[in-house]
């Protein structure tokens, strides 16, 4: 169950306040004001796929376009949104950073899923890979 107002942050177990959702949205979205709940799907493009790519299928309106990129574009959206999150707790090592990655996404990610997602996260300029360090750029 997601809190749309944080239970941490004064939010109620309302119906009105709690929707149903699974462990990797409600571990992405956490303590997240309501806006930047708001913002994070919004920037789903119209696809909001949740995390562990087990979420809701484009409708038939939507044109085709070929799954993996978009649950790609899902998933950096999910990893960056996390990261930004954690302000100064993110990760600082190559190894680290995949293995808090993993943990967003319960059904499992291979290790050329993880490595993509970095490498992903490098080439767009959110972080840095110097060795095994990581810096940020979000």
């Amino acid at each position: 169950m997601e809190h749309l107002v944080a239970s941490s942050i004064g939010g109620s177990n309302s119906d009105e306040n709690c929707v149903v959702c699974c462990k990797a949205v409600n571990a992405l979205l956490g303590r997240m004001s309501l806006k930047e709940k708001v913002r994070v799907v919004l920037n789903q493009e119209g696809y909001f796929k949740c995390p562990n790519s087990a979420g809701a299928s484009k409708s038939s309106s939507t044109p085709a376009t070929p799954k993996q990129p978009k649950a790609t574009e899902s998933q950096m959206g999910f990893v960056v949104e996390n990261l930004k999150q954690r302000g100064h707790a993110r990760p600082r090592r190559v190894k680290t950073l995949k293995s808090t990655i993993a943990s967003l996404f319960p059904a499992g990610l291979s290790d050329s899923e993880l490595s993509a997602l970095v490498e992903k996260l490098e080439s767009l300029g959110k972080i840095v890979v110097s060795g095994n360090n990581v810096s940020y750029q979000l």
